[in-house]
């Protein structure tokens, strides 16, 4: 890819050098705690600790404090922007104050899923079926982009029959996970990458109204100081940080289905494919 730096009419700056020799520098990631992005934040940390030297810092927060913290510059970066849709609201308030990269993965989307034994196909059948489902559609965090469309689509919807539950994405994933060892029903809401669409098999519900959109994309996003002051190199890197939803599913099953820490589970991802890692670093 071109100099991003160059592409945004941003004067580089290089690093920082004693006696000729490049000063490693510190990057903090922000990251939401989501399955994807624990597994594509810790992928980054490591090239950027093996390949650059940095010395990586990874904070995990809801998205709002995810946006606030990067508009103000207490991140340096996050690759876990959900554009156009997702964090829409979060974009339009920040996005004059940010650089945007582009995409690190494309064809993400969210919505609501059901297991496939589940006899509805559409969010328009729910009330007639809110008992089946304890009322409930089970949530994540109440700061998401999917927990506000959620919040759209029940007005859209008139969901008068059912409650959002808010919480996090390991709370929902133990509902979902209990559920279908019951052979329960039960609707989540959900997005894709994520590992779960692995371990169990699930539908999404038909939103015939639009309110989750179509597929959208993952972006890297910079501070606006990180884009002037950062390392030119790393900021190329960052620019050309791009994989797939296999790529990422398989990080997010060593880590819940092995059981991996996210750092080791990234180790053995970065050496196993190293061919991708070194076209990031072109």
């Amino acid at each position: 890819m071109s100099n991003p730096l160059k592409k945004l009419g941003i004067a580089a700056a290089a690093a920082t050098l004693i006696g000729g020799a490049a000063v490693a520098q510190d990057i903090t990631l922000g990251y939401v705690l989501w399955d994807s992005e624990i597994a594509s934040t810790h992928v980054l940390a490591t090239v950027l600790q093996d390949e650059f030297g940095l010395d990586t810092e990874l904070i995990a927060v809801d998205a709002g404090p995810m946006w606030t913290g990067i508009a103000q510059g207490d991140f340096d970066v996050t690759v876990a922007a959900w554009l156009p849709a997702t964090h829409a609201s979060y974009w339009e308030q920040y996005g004059d104050q940010l650089v945007d990269l582009g995409p690190n993965m494309n064809g993400a989307d969210i919505g609501w899923a059901v297991p496939t034994y589940v006899t509805i196909d559409s969010i328009t059948e729910l009330n007639d079926v809110a008992d089946q489902f304890d009322g409930r559609v089970i949530g994540i965090d109440p700061g998401a982009g999917l927990m506000a469309a959620s919040e759209t689509a029940f007005d859209v919807y008139g969901l008068d029959n059912m409650t959002l539950i808010d919480g996090s994405d390991a709370a929902m994933a133990a509902a979902l996970d209990r559920a279908v060892a019951a052979d329960e029903w039960v609707v989540v809401t959900a997005w894709r990458p994520h590992w779960k669409w692995a371990a169990y098999d699930l539908k999404y519900l038909e939103d015939p109204e639009g309110v989750f959109g179509s597929a959208e994309d993952i972006h890297t996003i910079l501070s606006a100081d990180y884009a002037e002051n950062g390392p030119e190199d790393v900021i190329a890197f960052l620019d050309n940080f791009f994989w797939t939803g296999e790529d990422m599913g398989s990080v997010m099953i060593s880590i819940i289905n092995d059981g991996l820490d996210p750092w080791d589970a990234a180790r053995i991802w970065v050496d196993d494919n190293q061919d991708v890692v070194q076209g990031w670093l072109e």
